[in-house]
């Protein structure tokens, strides 16, 4: 994986996100729910994405590029679930889902954009990957809006979830490609030493 493919996968992640968050307090009204079950729901994501930061960061040089699938995955799955959820415990357990989720996704997005740049020269990286990801978090929001003018919130939540598995697979596919150059490397190698 390098850095654009980095980009171009967190990008997505931002898309499908920023399609269905600022519109997620409607589907909780809709459910019957008050502002502060909406407060209890966002606190059950970050301090559960808090928490599980704790068990992964030893992990995450190893597994970074896994934990972003995960993620993306894991996202996927809460997204698909959202249109059938008739109780609030399911939000509440959903939402815990949702923040191991973010705790895999930020932390690996961190530890690979530290991967792919170079120290002294990091700033040029950044500011790129801080653009695109941020230029996709608007377009979503616009996108949703229009979205859900026109479709249910449920229909977001479907189109979230397909944009969740087109990252996973961005992630899956430069993982992939990049073990064939280090077998590719890995028998350079050995024939020239061997």
């Amino acid at each position: 994986m390098n850095l654009s493919w980095l980009i171009r996968s967190q990008s997505l992640v931002t898309l499908a996100s920023g399609m269905i968050y600022p519109y997620y307090l409607l589907f909780l009204k809709n459910l019957g729910n008050s502002y502060s079950k909406y407060g209890l729901a966002f606190a059950v994501f970050t301090i559960s994405s808090a928490l599980v930061s704790q068990w992964l960061a030893p992990r995450l040089d190893r597994y970074s590029q896994r934990m972003l699938i995960a993620s993306s995955m894991g996202m996927m799955a809460a997204m698909l679930a959202f249109p059938w959820v008739m109780s609030y415990s399911v939000v509440l357990l959903l939402q815990l889902l949702m923040g191991i989720c973010n705790a895999m996704q930020k932390m690996s997005e961190r530890q690979l954009l530290a991967d792919y740049t170079i120290p002294g020269g990091r700033g040029a990286a950044i500011g790129n990957y801080h653009f695109w990801t941020t230029v996709a978090s608007g377009i979503a929001v616009v996108l949703g809006g229009y979205l859900i003018d026109w479709l249910t919130i449920n229909v977001l939540f479907y189109f979230s979830a397909l944009v969740y598995a087109a990252s996973a697979w961005a992630v899956w596919r430069m993982q992939k490609a990049d073990r064939g150059k280090e077998s590719v490397q890995a028998q350079k190698t050995k024939s020239v030493n061997g």
